[in-house]
């Protein structure tokens, strides 16, 4: 199992937010991440469409994934969303998220949360890495 793969079990392992929501973690390399879930009854707000919230929190995690992939404990030190079309209860949410540039203990990614081939929104991720690592790793 490659390094991301494992970061990515270790931190799945801990990650309680995510699973509860009912994500599931699909793929991950470095730099990169892809998870879905799917729009439950109780993530639907007064308009009948998925609360931006649980949308941002799907693309907030892939964003997690791919940015601790190299085994760098990193965090987001800010993140913004735009939402393009509504998703609704029972849809299947995909967010991808992709490494777009790292510079000094600093990186920006780029996350696209789609329900098939139509987009629901675009996230921006800033991340920060910090000292330690997720793995214990032994040469």
């Amino acid at each position: 199992m490659d390094l991301a793969a494992r970061v990515a079990a270790a931190m799945w392992a801990e990650d309680t937010a995510s699973a509860g929501l009912g994500m599931r973690l699909v793929a991950v390399g470095e730099g990169t991440a892809r998870l879905e879930m799917s729009v439950r009854d109780d993530m639907v707000n007064g308009h009948g469409i998925a609360h931006g919230g649980f949308v941002f929190s799907l693309a907030d995690s892939a964003f997690a994934f791919a940015c601790n992939s190299r085994n760098q404990v990193t965090v987001a030190q800010a993140c913004d969303i735009v939402f393009v079309a509504p998703a609704r209860r029972g849809d299947l949410l995909v967010a991808e998220a992709q490494e777009r540039t790292t510079f000094g203990r600093n990186a920006i990614y780029d996350v696209t949360v789609t329900r098939g081939d139509a987009v629901i929104a675009e996230f921006r991720g800033r991340s920060r890495q910090l000292s330690g690592t997720i793995l214990e790793e032994h040469s």
